[in-house]
């Protein structure tokens, strides 16, 4: 993704997760997704998709069973 993309989905998802230290970090050879991370931990997966000429993005976060406890 682009770091103007990666500005701009950093910037919602901290107005959405308000108070949350998060940041989106670009991946070195990927261009249709980037990292999800609060504070310094990977939490997720931010996939961009183009489909019949509209943009969006997708976050996926997997939550283990262990982190329940």
């Amino acid at each position: 993704m682009s770091p103007a993309e990666i500005r701009k989905l950093e910037a919602y998802l901290k107005r959405t997760f308000d108070g949350v230290d998060l940041s989106v970090r670009g991946m070195p050879r990927k261009t249709d997704s980037a990292e999800l991370y609060i504070k310094d931990e990977f939490v997720g997966l931010i996939a961009k998709d183009t489909d019949e000429g509209e943009l969006s993005y997708h976050l996926t976060m997997t939550i283990l069973d262990i982190d329940l406890e």
